[in-house]
């Protein structure tokens, strides 16, 4: 650096008292505006962290960034620097063209739609026109620092939104120098890591609460706040562009999804309502629970007991409250509900395709992609990949991971994940052994126990509810320290495998974080669903669990309402809980932070000070939100077939949620770098994979967890009156056992003679006994017929959907078009103009070949 340059840097970082108003975003001369700030302590002992310091912010400099110093006394806790950072146009211009960065070069001239008929009716959930549309309508085009007239530039100071200010800025930070001997050493985030610098972050425009005194700011965060973030709001649509222009891309496309979700679920919503109201409405007609709650025929029949010795037996009728309740959710309207939702997933997807397309368009996002991958590297991956090779395409030379590296680093990666998911499945194989352990224990513990003879909980505590109980608990705290251990762990693997660009690294974590979060939230809802109950045996030859537990048998009201009581705990307890987190756990951190500082007047209580006590947006802070609503999709289509009421508990749960995360964005967190992305990610393959996946799991449970097939095969084909009638229903579901048959080991202190169990098999005196009867069979014929034609017939119907929806609207392809077709003629045309005005200045008499081929084509080519 020369020294000039380095008097320069001085002179920026000297300390000066502050005259004005400390609540502001320019720098202390009122006119540079406050891009990005660093934080640090400057440690007794720490002066590596000083040279580094030294080193880092004079190379910054050299960058063409303009620093300013808040000294340690300036801060509110007395020991904190404040390092302001102002990229100037030069810089501004020299970095656009690099990241090609798109900006306005004319004025949209394509007339929007007409009027939708009606539309008076959206007026109260309507907002300002100057809030959704916060920037007037541009054709736009990659920016040339070269051809600055082109573009449609009016004040240089505001033609790059702080949001692009501070991702330049961001840019330049993650690839600058801290170290004059090693090159590698170069990057904030390590910078951050080693504890040199203990924030980044760009500045907040106001206090959310209130407009910024300062007139030449926009102030809008406080918009935000005002129209978005308020949860009296929850009715109104939400600011996309202003989201967007504020915190960026990525951000933005998040709350458009969320947002697009939260709107198709209130369709599902309804139509799950009508099919709990058929429920209702059609109670009467449910005559197989009328028999088992009769006491002439439900309370006569004996059932055989739930677990070996000390299990007693128990009358049928017991079942009575949990049939009628199971009856809500198992009808017919349970089968129109899954094909529904079958057909309702491929329609979400398909319309979120074009919603996206047209955000792509309208947000400059179209071939976002191919830059990602030209110029987005990320630092790690230039500073590990030590081989270097020609870049095809820009013929530039380029570093690259080699293929046997890559190779080596993906397997082991692979075998990272399927060892954690091994390891939740080991655990939960434990819990499942736990459950059989310890309810024949329970049972004869609680026989005869004082808390039976309490009057109002003594029913409820019972050796199923208190084995429940216990698993949960365990289930709960596995699935806690699992979790912690594993985000930990998919972030080391991911860094292992030195993705290329930020959005292969965000794809390679997403994938790896849900598969295991799959196996966890879903596991216990998959084993109540597909495998509890199924693989019990039959009294005197009951199956057992490593030769030593008797397997499990579904609760007496039957797997399916079993089902629908887990997934209600998991997914509501869920949501409920994470709203809670996510609003409660940021409040009190700022509160607590912040104490002291509260009471400080406006102009002593810097800005940057505010936003540096509020919480730090983290590298995951997204992913989870993501991931919070890709697991509730998977609760509200994978099992929606044993609860129809799943999507409006959804519904309910994500209008509060777009508002808590507004909320949060707004007033509890710095605010982020901005950051591009065109699409959802990863998650949009997840999405479709889950879709899929939901068409089968909705099968099986209504054929083999729900009790709607053997009912029909029964009416249809088993009942003896002269038309289809349930009457007789139960007697046919039930099988009869003989009690002089049971083992020693299972045969129970008391007996009553005979006991009947659920299942399909030959009576005791048959030439085969307790062997399956041809009704066991004929049903799982049915059973299987069932899954074979709802997968064809929704299978079918998602194909021609998908194909019948095109995946970008016609008016968006004709506005790509029009805007590429507008950049060739302005771009012709102004080098025309160049051209022309090169030539008079050479003399009128010389007239050039291409000035002339100009004349006589349309086009150059």
């Amino acid at each position: 650096m020369s020294s000039k340059r380095f008097s320069e840097f001085l002179q920026l970082i000297y300390f000066r008292p502050s005259t004005n108003s400390k609540d502001s975003v320019y720098f202390r001369d009122g006119v540079r505006r406050i891009d990005f700030v660093l934080s640090y302590i400057d440690d007794k002992d720490g002066e590596k962290k000083q040279d580094r310091r030294k080193v880092f912010e004079a190379n910054l400099v050299a960058a063409g960034l303009e620093l300013e110093t808040e000294d340690k006394s300036e801060s509110e806790d007395g020991k904190t620097y404040f390092l302001k950072i102002h990229v100037p146009w030069e810089v501004l211009a020299t970095y656009a063209d690099v990241l090609k960065i798109k900006v306005p070069f004319k004025t949209n001239d394509i007339p929007d739609k007409k009027d939708v008929p009606m539309s008076w009716l959206c007026t109260p959930y309507r907002l300002p026109e100057h809030v959704m549309q916060p920037e007037p309508d541009y054709f736009t085009a990659t920016f040339d620092k070269s051809k600055i007239d082109f573009f449609l530039i009016e004040d240089k100071e505001t033609f790059f939104p702080p949001s692009t200010r501070n991702r330049i800025v961001y840019y330049i930070l993650s690839r600058c120098q801290y170290s004059k001997e090693d090159k590698d050493k170069k990057g904030i985030k390590r910078l951050l890591n080693n504890g040199t610098y203990i924030a980044a972050f760009p500045l907040h425009d106001s206090r959310y609460w209130t407009r910024s005194r300062d007139a030449n700011c926009d102030s809008e965060r406080y918009a935000l706040y005002k129209y978005w973030a308020r949860f009296s709001r929850f009715y109104k649509e939400q600011p996309l562009n202003l989201i967007r222009k504020y915190y960026g891309e990525k951000i933005g496309i998040y709350f458009a999804w969320l947002g697009f979700y939260t709107e198709m679920l209130s369709y599902a919503a309804v139509v799950g309502l009508l099919c709990f109201i058929y429920g209702v409405a059609s109670f009467d007609e449910n005559i197989w629970s009328k028999e088992i709650c009769n006491e002439t025929i439900g309370g006569q029949i004996v059932m055989c007991p739930l677990c070996d010795k000390k299990c007693g037996y128990w009358k049928l009728n017991t079942t009575c409250s949990s049939s009628w309740q199971s009856y809500l959710f198992d009808n017919t309207a349970t089968v129109f509900f899954a094909i529904f939702m079958g057909i309702w997933v491929t329609l979400f997807l398909e319309f979120w395709k074009r919603r996206q397309a047209r955000l792509e368009y309208e947000w400059d996002l179209v071939d976002m992609e191919e830059e990602q991958q030209q110029l987005q590297l990320r630092p790690e991956y230039e500073i590990k990949c030590t081989h270097r090779r020609r870049n095809r395409v820009t013929q530039e030379m380029e570093p690259y991971l080699p293929l046997t590296s890559k190779c080596a680093r993906s397997v082991l990666s692979g075998a990272t994940v399927l060892f954690w998911m091994c390891l939740i499945i080991a655990s939960i194989i434990g819990v499942i052994a736990y459950r059989l352990a310890v309810f024949a224990a329970f049972a004869s513990i609680m026989k005869d126990s004082p808390t039976n003879k309490l009057d109002v909980v003594g029913s409820l505590i019972t050796p199923q509810f208190a084995t429940s109980v216990t698993a949960s608990c365990i289930n709960f705290v596995i699935i806690m320290v699992l979790n912690f251990l594993y985000e930990r762990v998919a972030i080391k693997i991911t860094d292992m495998e030195v993705p290329k660009t930020h959005v292969e690294y965000e794809n390679k974590l997403t994938v790896k974080m849900f598969l295991f979060q799959f196996v966890n939230y879903y596991s216990s809802c998959f084993y109540v669903a597909f495998f509890k109950g199924k693989f019990v045996g039959y009294p005197g030859d009951y199956a057992y669990m490593f030769g030593k537990w008797r397997n499990e048998e579904c609760e007496p009201g039957g797997c399916l309402i079993e089902l629908t009581t887990q997934l209600v705990i998991v997914m509501v307890g869920k949501q409920v809980w994470g709203n809670i987190q996510e609003a409660l756990v940021p409040w009190l951190c700022n509160w607590w932070v912040s104490r002291n500082a509260r009471n400080h007047p406006e102009s002593l209580y810097s800005r940057w000070e505010q936003d540096h006590d509020l919480q730090t947006f983290g590298q995951l802070g997204l992913f989870y939100e993501y991931l919070e609503m890709v697991i509730q999709f998977g609760f509200i289509t994978l099992f929606v077939a044993s609860f129809p009421l799943a999507p409006l508990l959804a519904l309910m749960n994500n209008i509060l949620e777009v508002r808590v995360d507004a909320w949060k964005f707004t007033t509890q967190f710095r605010r982020p770098v901005a950051a591009k992305a065109h699409s959802i990610g990863a998650w949009d393959e997840i999405l479709n994979m889950i879709a899929v996946f939901s068409v089968v799991t909705n099968a099986f449970i209504v054929s083999f967890t729900s009790d709607m097939i053997p009912r029909l095969v029964y009416k249809y084909a088993y009942y003896q009156g002269a038309e289809g009638s349930m009457e007789g229903y139960i007697n046919s579901s039930l099988a009869v056992f003989n009690i002089t048959d049971f083992k020693p080991e299972n045969r129970p202190d008391d007996s009553e003679n005979p006991d009947w169990y659920r299942d399909y098999r030959n009576p005791p005196g048959h030439e085969k006994p307790y062997i399956h009867s041809m009704q066991f069979w004929h049903i799982l014929a049915a059973k299987l017929a069932f899954i074979i034609i709802m997968e064809h017939v929704v299978f079918v119907v998602k194909f021609f959907v998908a194909w019948l929806i095109p995946d970008v609207p016609s008016d968006v392809k004709a506005r790509i078009k029009r805007e590429r077709y507008l950049i060739q003629e302005y771009l012709h045309n102004y080098e025309l103009e160049k051209l022309k005005i090169q030539l008079s200045q050479n003399g009128p008499n010389i007239e050039h070949p291409l000035y002339f081929n100009t004349k006589t084509h349309t086009t150059i080519s």
